[in-house]
């Protein structure tokens, strides 16, 4: 099921009673989900993706705009009538049911022609189950379960409705570090088998690029950049989705141009074309860093801190925006630890030059 946003607007009266100034939580903001794929809504908390959310299933009405599933406009829907199923962050199961009671739940309110036997709401609630993979569970009450087999029964209740299109809202959220890890992949496992367009709303950009085919960037309210989650990693359109996607983040420096040159301090970083005379914001990735005695970057170096395969050298620069410049190096190219400045060769593709004024990118060629 495509599902397509049409200028989508939401605005929230004000509840200061001395200014009346509305808050615009999502402002002009289309896109469209293509149908059976992964789309996940990424952004910073008040970014308006949780927003986004509740006006696609219908629990927000939108101030502007259309949403569509395939070809019918469901704006003005009441949420039980889109065929939706909703996965909250806390869960929100029934304490007092059991993984059954629970699965079988959305089925047990179907009316008129919609309603199902007591066998075909069973075999649907054990078909889910089995899917999510807690069908040996189905007696236990939610108090007797882990965090993510509480979240993996708030999955299977969704499903159970087989719905057109699948939410989930910062479902892992509430899970340790290894359960999150797990549940993503079993959310990404659920979502291939199953085909169901699903929308996940996340303010980590590691869940996101791990298992979305489509990742919308969000910041107050506008989506700033779409598409397939390497393809934003590696070719940011401005500096705030720079600044948002990696880990560790991006290095900012303050540079400039200065004919064809790019310089960061003093040092010449880089020939390059068409880029006229100015003051830039230069990002480096943390994996665009070679050590070269004859590197053309020098940083003053802080600590090493070795990851296994990999090492991150930190260090200091007078240009650098942040505190500390993080480089990540293979562990075979080890350097010492009692050095006190590190020359590093800059990888081009990991270079990107930004407006001062309006942070929007600029492209350059190398000569």
């Amino acid at each position: 099921m495509k599902v397509v946003l049409q200028n989508l607007t939401k605005i929230f009266p004000s509840r200061n009673k001395k200014n009346n100034e509305e808050v615009v939580a999502v402002s002009d903001f289309s896109f469209e989900i293509p149908s059976g794929k992964l789309v996940g809504l990424l952004g910073p908390s008040g970014c308006g993706k949780s927003t986004t959310l509740y006006m696609i299933c219908g629990l927000q009405k939108p101030t502007g705009g259309k949403i569509f599933f395939g070809e019918d406009d469901v704006t003005e829907l009441e949420p039980e009538n889109r065929g939706v199923g909703l996965v909250f962050q806390n869960y929100s199961l029934y304490p007092h049911m059991t993984v059954k009671q629970n699965i079988l739940f959305p089925l047990q309110n179907f009316k008129g022609e919609n309603k199902l036997s007591k066998e075909v709401m069973l075999e649907r609630a054990y078909e889910a189950a089995k899917l999510v993979q807690i069908d040996e569970l189905m007696e236990r009450k939610p108090s007797e379960l882990s965090g993510g087999q509480q979240q993996r029964v708030a999955i299977a209740r969704a499903l159970v409705k087989m719905p057109r299109v699948l939410l989930l809202d910062e479902p892992l959220s509430n899970l340790d570090a290894r359960l999150r890890l797990q549940t993503r992949e079993e959310i990404k496992r659920i979502q291939k088998e199953t085909g169901i367009t699903t929308v996940f709303v996340t303010h980590d950009q590691e869940e996101a690029m791990s298992i979305s085919d489509l990742i919308v960037v969000m910041k107050l309210g506008v989506g700033q950049q779409m598409g397939h989650p390497q393809a934003v990693y590696d070719d940011p359109i401005n500096l705030f989705v720079a600044k948002f996607l990696g880990t560790p983040p991006i290095n900012v420096f303050n540079g400039r141009v200065e004919k064809g040159v790019l310089m960061i301090g003093d040092d010449s970083i880089l020939s390059i074309k068409d880029v006229p005379d100015q003051e830039v914001f230069v990002g480096i990735r943390p994996e665009g860093f070679i050590p070269d005695e004859a590197g053309t970057l020098e940083c003053q170096v802080s600590n090493l801190e070795v990851m296994g395969r990999d090492i991150s050298i930190v260090s200091t620069h007078e240009a650098a925006i942040s505190p500390i410049i993080r480089s990540i190096i293979d562990a075979d190219d080890m350097i010492s630890g009692s050095l006190k400045t590190v020359r590093f060769r800059i990888k081009p593709n990991k270079i990107f030059l930004f407006n001062k004024t309006t942070e929007e990118r600029i492209r350059f060629e190398v000569k």
